[in-house]
């Protein structure tokens, strides 16, 4: 195999090369600066190579070498806490060496080399392993991470050891093969397991119009599509905070430096509600911002499933956030320009759809060798342009996932956040779901759910009428389904993520939330059949109490007693028994 060849043409981030004969997918060194590149295109004796960096200054003639390996990634010890460019260089490690600019050229391996890490084994001498056994602990910041077996390798434990290790060091020895703390997967393919499940129990998010109305599994993807200022990058940022996953990866794919930079700066110092230590202590992030180079924006996906499936094999719940695949989907448009491919909609490549569906695909609850269970949920942001939501990429997640969080420019108008429209949003996991909720909230909860949906259903098919003849025409019933449904979506539906009260609601709050609504609306059409008029129920203390509760402290005693009597009881003073 030639492993050395020649420029034979550049443009922009794709290089054609000759003189070498790769594997497709094969890290290929580019020019005298070794800048990193992939094959993605072998016509003849004609290399294609997609390269990881600004190609400025690189000229026809200069040094292409093949590594003989694909793009892979690290995977050991010392990956959470961690900031990565796409193609898995630690950011802060970049910055000690040239700066706060990326120079050309520089490498750095995934993993620190030098960290010594307190090694735990699990097995002993004479033990059969497979591979995914996990043959050891490591204490890894707010994680127990598991060292496992390397996909591959089985036998028998020969030698295993206890002490501090470095990542490159050997801990143990299977049937003659040396096993260090670090593997190494090539990014572009799924890693091994058993079987998968269908997902039976929810990403609990503490955001309520998601975890009531529109669920997400764990296991499960979602996507969240919307026009520019809607929200997106904060409702993801929400779920990185608040779910329940106990692994986090975040992918800033092309995203605009400033967004990232919230992300950097506001992840270290919150708290992680379950850990009580700082919550960038279970996430890894991945910072590929709009003005690094696009073809490393397409590597950077891929890279962040791989280092998620990683902590999944452990049997870790973990949440990734690709932040946009709009983003990632325009540089393979870009890429695909170079290469002058037929170009399908909107000039999008015509594999689009099944790159998007390989990325979604390797999302779902997992079973490994010895019964553990492990996920990855799943949930991509969409920046379609101008908000249009017929556009390719949109249109070809929407058929791959399940759940479809739709952000609303109307309502980010009328400040209403999360501007998620709840008539147009839905999820396809919520039927299966209602098991879970029945034993862990409450037996009544589908059907809360189911009559908060018809409700707002019921207001949408009113507005058209209010604003043809004035809400003043409507019957009393009618004004009552107004006011309860104006209720549910300031009191339940809006949520002020910059608020600490308001920011996260768990399941038994989010609960109380809708039977007080179910209790109010229950009592006020007893009411209007006693002649009691809507406007007199909307001016009731207990209903501006309700109203009021969410930012309050001590919410959850506050939504007891209007449950347990307060509701009922001011009712009564208004002739309704």
């Amino acid at each position: 195999m030639a492993n050395e060849g020649k420029i034979f043409r550049v443009a922009g981030p794709v290089v054609t090369a000759e003189g070498i004969s790769p594997r497709m997918y094969d890290v290929i060194l580019v020019g005298k600066e070794k800048l990193m590149g992939e094959v993605i295109k072998i016509v003849g004796d004609k290399v294609v190579i997609q390269v990881y960096e600004d190609t400025a200054g690189v000229a026809p003639g200069e040094p292409v070498i093949n590594t003989g390996q694909p793009l892979v990634a690290e995977l050991g010890p010392g990956l959470l806490g961690s900031v990565y460019d796409g193609i898995q260089r630690p950011l802060p490690e970049l910055m000690s060496v040239m700066g706060d600019f990326i120079k050309r050229g520089v490498a750095a391996p995934g993993l620190d080399r030098k960290a010594k890490w307190q090694f735990t084994p699990t097995v002993k001498k004479g033990d059969k392993v497979e591979a995914g056994t996990i043959i050891g602990t490591v204490p890894e910041r707010s994680v127990v991470h598991k060292v496992m077996v390397p996909p591959g390798v089985s036998g028998v434990i020969d030698d295993i050891k206890q002490g501090e290790f470095t990542v490159t060091d050997t801990v143990a020895v299977v049937s003659g093969k040396p096993i260090m703390m670090m593997q190494k997967w090539p990014v572009r393919y799924g890693r091994p397991f058993q079987k998968k499940t269908a997902p039976d129990e929810p990403l609990i998010t503490g955001q309520r119009i998601l975890d009531s109305l529109f669920p997400l599994t764990k296991g499960g993807t979602g996507a969240i599509p919307g026009a520019f200022g809607t929200g997106k990058t904060v409702t993801q940022q929400q779920l990185a905070k608040w779910s329940d996953a106990e692994i986090v990866v975040y992918i800033g794919c092309g995203e605009r430096g400033n967004e990232m930079t919230e992300v950097l700066t506001t992840f270290p110092e919150l708290e992680d509600p379950k850990t009580g230590k700082p919550l960038m202590g279970r996430t890894i992030l991945i910072a590929n911002t709009s003005n690094m180079p696009v073809a490393a924006r397409e590597a950077s996906v891929y890279t962040g499933m791989t280092l998620a499936e990683y902590y999944r094999d452990m049997g870790y719940n973990v949440a990734l956030m690709a932040d946009s695949t709009s983003r990632w989907a325009e540089a393979m448009r870009e890429i695909s320009s170079r290469l002058e491919e037929m170009p399908g909609e909107e000039g999008y490549p015509a594999y689009l759809s099944a790159r998007l569906s390989e990325f979604y695909e390797r999302a779902g609850r997992i079973v490994l060798a010895d019964g553990r269970t492990g996920s990855i949920s799943v949930v991509g942001a969409v920046s379609p342009p101008g908000g249009d939501l017929s556009e390719p990429v949109t249109q070809g997640t929407l058929r791959i996932v399940r759940v479809f969080w739709a952000l609303d420019s109307k309502l980010r108008e009328r400040r209403h956040f999360p501007a998620i429209n709840w008539l147009t949003s839905y999820s396809l996991y919520s039927g299966s779901l209602d098991g879970w909720y029945k034993a862990n909230v409450a037996e009544d909860f589908p059907e809360l759910r189911n009559w908060t949906m018809e409700l707002l259903q019921k207001e949408a098919e009113l507005q058209e009428i209010v604003q043809l003849v004035g809400s003043d025409a409507l019957p009393e019933e009618q004004k009552l389904t107004l006011e309860v449904s104006r209720l549910v979506r300031e009191l339940f539906l809006q949520q002020n993520a910059y608020h600490k009260v308001d920011t996260y609601s768990p399941m038994a709050r989010q609960y109380k939330y809708l039977k007080s609504i179910k209790m109010f609306n229950d009592y006020a059409q007893k009411a209007i059949e006693g002649d009691v008029s809507v406007d007199t129920i909307a001016k009731m203390k207990v209903r501006t109490k309700l109203q009021g509760s969410k930012l309050e402290e001590n919410v959850d005693q506050i939504l007891d007693s209007i449950i347990g009597g307060e509701l009922a009881k001011e009712f009564e003073t208004l002739g309704a028994k």
